[in-house]
């Protein structure tokens, strides 16, 4: 089964973060450590990563922080494991000389036909799919009931 990393989820919880405490403001990223737990030195490695895709929008300043770079209907959980996976992958070793025949012909290209199947499934869930289900599981956000709306 493919894992889902750290780096993997604390991104997701990172955007999901967002999307539900900025009410359309920015959104600290101290904010984000401090509710989310995630640790300081990935959140801001992950968080660059996301704005650089467009996923995110960073703001400078005093009042600065980050929102997100469109709208959650249109952010779906395949693409943040892509950006992520992208980044983990520059730094993981790979030998491809590993393995049998058995392996190369069939055990990997059974793995690539799941792993694309999983990313499929991934790309259909959004953002948005996801502030709803917190919603309706009675999640409460700091901001209260300020949640954006985009139409």
């Amino acid at each position: 089964m493919p894992r889902l990393s750290k780096k993997t989820m604390f991104a997701i919880e990172a955007v999901l973060d967002i999307a539900f405490n900025g009410g359309g403001q920015p959104v600290s990223s101290a904010d984000i450590t401090r509710r989310q737990q995630i640790p300081r030195r990935y959140l801001e490695q992950v968080l660059q990563r996301l704005v650089r895709a467009g996923i995110l929008a960073g703001k400078r300043g005093p009042r600065g922080g980050y929102a997100l770079g469109r709208e959650r209907r249109l952010i779906g959980l395949g693409e943040i494991v892509r950006l992520v996976r992208t980044l983990e992958a520059e730094t993981e070793p790979s030998d491809e000389s590993v393995g049998s025949p058995l392996a190369h012909e069939v055990v990997w290209p059974t793995w690539s036909r799941l792993r694309e199947e999983l990313m499929a499934k991934l790309d259909a869930i959004t953002i948005e799919d996801l502030l709803n289900d917190a919603r309706r599981r009675g999640v409460r956000s700091e901001v209260g009931q300020r949640l954006e709306f985009h139409i």
